[in-house]
């Protein structure tokens, strides 16, 4: 999987807005993922919410939005690590990542650490037409309170709009496990 990532801080960059108007807070109803709209259009989004939001996760979430790419033209195959046959639809999503708890990044080098890890991982993943791109960035987190996050842009393509959107699927997945590995599937006793 291709992976990268920036910093944007300060002048006109974007900044995390934690505690924006629409807020759910998914630490507390992670079932409300699933009933998110861009969650019902992409189920792996949900699942990927729920366990970012999970309590043995290092972080949570504050935003994620999800999007068809209509402009195909402004895709690299080449950035993708996808055949040119792959890139006629794709879909894009971002969510943005805060640290939990203790787990601070007070400093833009602390995450960078934490990205170079990330990126580390999902480049040793052999899934092709997908990419993700962390941006970290200045963030609200509490009023009167800047601190830093993540936002974590990911991309997918196919020869259809159900391929791109399965590969998608499987790109939230890594990423999410990237971050906060799934638990083992309880075994019969």
């Amino acid at each position: 999987m291709e992976a990268d990532w920036e910093i944007e801080i300060g002048g006109e960059a974007p900044v995390i807005e934690a505690l924006w108007p629409g807020f759910i807070d998914l630490r507390r109803n992670p079932e409300r993922a699933y009933l998110l709209p861009e969650a019902v259009e992409l189920q792996a989004l949900a699942e990927a919410l729920v366990q970012l939001n999970a309590a043995a996760s290092p972080v949570w979430t504050a935003k994620c939005d999800l999007w068809p790419i209509a402009e195909m033209d402004e895709l690299d195959p080449g950035e993708l690590n996808a055949p040119r046959q792959a890139v006629v639809f794709a879909w894009g999503c971002y969510i943005d990542l805060l640290p939990r708890g203790g787990r601070q990044w007070p400093l833009p080098a602390m995450a960078s650490s934490e990205c170079r890890r990330i990126c580390n991982l999902l480049q040793a993943i052999p899934l092709r037409c997908c990419r993700a791109d962390l941006v970290i960035r200045q963030a609200w987190i509490a009023s009167g309170r800047m601190e830093v996050g993540i936002t974590a842009y990911l991309t997918a393509c196919g020869p259809t709009a159900a391929d791109a959107k399965a590969t998608l699927g499987a790109a939230l997945a890594a990423f999410a496990n990237s971050i906060s590995p799934a638990a083992p599937p309880a075994t019969a006793a």
